[in-house]
């Protein structure tokens, strides 16, 4: 067992991180500069860019003398379950950082090691600083305490400003092969190959939503649901009762998502304000409930946004493979249990159609990450992808 099993299909990026683990331990100054105080680490969604940095921490503090990053020891298990006091994970449920959130760990940056080798500041959602709060980061990244070091996370350098992009050394993670992801689900999970290798090309190889899709069928049948939208819009009307529907069904998603966790951590606010009887609260003290609420709220908002922008993706993909079979290329199709459909849609279309709906989809991501009203950017995708002419 090695902290590196899990980041899959990713060789060239692990050889570099296991080379700067190495130089880290050999103690000269010329070893302490190759280990370099900030990374960057890039790659498309479901690339594993968070895995890759959680092992990497855990490497960087394993307590083996001969293997580093051993799976095993105490530094390896605690950093990987989170727990590491040298260790700190960082990442958002809000759309964005607020200054308030990370101008705390300026200071605990500059701390040193209590009991590893390294403080890692491990940032899993660089990409959503927005730049004021990107600067007041900078600093720490451009000039760290020798034994710090800050592992920052983003789907592509162009998400980070340049001049913290410029500061970091950037390692960028590939989507990994199909096969790799499904055979990890079967090593770790236990998973029926076949049900493994279909989930893992219909989460485009994305390792947490393809294991959501083999174990779930309630997943499947949502996404199942989802593939079938295109054909079933004939006109604007269809159109905008499905983008009616899937913004609806988004948003029960983000809230069950969310729901008993609010409700946990409205009831602990209560009891530490000693109105978890039904106590009517002070004035004084209504304002930390109203704050708890705001923050539930933007919680909320990144959920639908997230399960949005993951049935985007899903129709791209399908109209990926409508492209392929239209342009009669010898590579295999995201959905093989939607390939009656996807020829289908192919025989009905022209090359170009299916190009113009692929933009469709891609406008409506980029709106809803620019904030749009989430139901006016479905709806517009979707009245783009009823059938022409």
């Amino acid at each position: 067992m090695s902290v590196w099993d899990e980041v899959v299909g990713q060789d060239q990026v692990v050889a570099i991180l296991q080379s700067a683990v190495a130089a880290s331990r050999q103690g000269s100054d010329a070893a302490t500069r190759a280990m370099t105080h900030a990374w960057l680490i890039t790659g498309p969604p479901g690339s594993g860019r968070s895995v890759a940095a959680r092992a990497f921490a855990a490497a960087l503090q394993c307590t083996d003398p001969d293997e580093p990053g051993c799976g095993r020891c105490q530094g390896c298990t605690t950093a990987l379950a989170g727990t590491h006091a040298d260790v700190s994970l960082i990442s958002t449920e809000k759309v964005t950082f607020k200054i308030e959130e990370v101008r705390p760990l300026i200071s605990q940056a500059q701390r040193a090691p209590a009991q590893g080798r390294w403080r890692v500041m491990l940032m899993e959602d660089a990409d959503r600083m927005v730049e004021r709060t990107s600067n007041v980061l900078l600093k720490a990244i451009e000039e760290p305490p020798p034994r710090t070091v800050w592992l920052l996370c983003a789907p592509s350098p162009e998400d980070v400003i340049t001049t913290i992009r410029s500061r970091c050394r950037a390692v960028h993670l590939r989507v990994p092969d199909p096969q790799a992801v499904a055979d990890l689900l079967v090593r770790r999970d236990g998973l029926d190959p076949a049900v493994a290798i279909t989930a893992a090309r219909a989460a485009q190889s994305h390792v947490g939503l393809a294991r959501r899709l083999a174990r779930d069928p309630a997943a499947r049948e949502r996404r199942r649901r989802l593939l079938a939208v295109p054909a079933a819009i004939r006109g604007v009307g269809d159109a905008v009762l499905a983008a009616a529907e899937l913004v609806e069904l988004s948003a029960a998603d983000a809230k069950a998502a969310t729901e008993e966790r609010d409700a946990a951590e409205k009831e602990a606010l209560l009891h530490t304000l000693g109105a978890d009887g039904g106590t009517r609260l002070p004035p004084a003290l209504r304002s930390q409930v109203k704050a708890l609420e705001e923050e539930q709220k933007r919680r909320a908002t990144r959920a639908q946004r997230d399960v949005l922008d993951r049935a985007m993706v899903d129709l791209l993909s399908l109209y990926r493979d409508v492209l392929v079979v239209q342009l009669g290329a010898d590579v295999e199709l995201v959905n093989t249990e939607a390939a009656d459909q996807v020829r289908r849609l192919a025989a009905g279309s022209t090359p170009e159609q299916t190009v113009r709906r692929m933009d469709a989809v891609g406008v409506a991501r980029e709106r809803l990450a620019g904030n749009v009203a989430p139901l006016l950017a479905v709806e517009a995708m979707m009245v783009s992808l009823r059938p022409q002419g």
